[in-house]
């Protein structure tokens, strides 16, 4: 006996739209990573198998859905800096691990920056997420801090102008992000000590 359709307002139109919207969101970051801001909207419909209709009654612009792209690209290092990060087990190197990451991560798509930069202006997070990443990020210097491996001057706006350093190097090309991580962190140990610092980790 086949299951009768549910109910207006009940959960499978819901469950239909979560799915819909998922679908738009994971073929419009695959296609932005590839092509960047060249990527138009009826190509996403396409790519996603839903109707133009359905994707812009989810993203009513193209603004709306290369933001949303970018905030799943920062919820994806928000996690890993809440977990892997403060967790890290070799003391004092989560911040080291936490900018190796947003390294690897705008290294992986720099076709998303590049949208994000065209549709907004900035490629850096903003909202709950901004707040809740500057909250981690604090917590990861006081744990360096404390381990010895990080200056005690060091701030969260000094860490996201190395995060501006380092998105600038990937989305021009202009050299090794890794090799400028490695000078970076050089500046980050405490001043005339000989402990290890982040540099230091794999």
């Amino acid at each position: 006996m086949s299951t009768p359709p549910a109910p207006p307002g009940g959960r499978r139109p819901r469950a239909d739209a979560e799915r819909n919207r998922a679908l738009v969101l994971a073929a419009a970051c695959a296609l932005f990573e590839e092509r960047g801001e060249e990527v138009q909207m009826p190509e996403v419909a396409r790519a996603a198998g839903v109707g133009i209709g359905t994707l812009y009654r989810h993203f009513p612009s193209k603004q709306a859905l290369v933001e949303a792209a970018a905030e799943q690209r920062f919820a994806g290092i928000l996690r890993l800096a809440l977990t892997d990060c403060l967790r890290e087990p070799e003391a004092g190197q989560g911040l080291a691990r936490y900018l190796h990451h947003v390294g690897a991560t705008l290294a992986a798509s720099p076709g998303l920056t590049a949208a994000t930069l065209a549709a907004i202006g900035s490629s850096a997070p903003g909202g709950e997420t901004l707040g809740r990443l500057e909250a981690a990020v604090a917590e990861l210097i006081e744990q360096g801090r404390a381990a010895g491996t990080l200056r005690e001057d060091l701030g969260v706006a000094d860490v996201y102008m190395i995060v501006g350093g380092l998105s600038g190097i990937i989305r021009t090309g202009s050299g090794d992000w890794r090799r400028f991580l490695d000078l970076a962190f050089d500046g980050l140990r405490p001043r005339g000590g000989a402990a290890a610092g982040p540099g230091d980790a794999p």
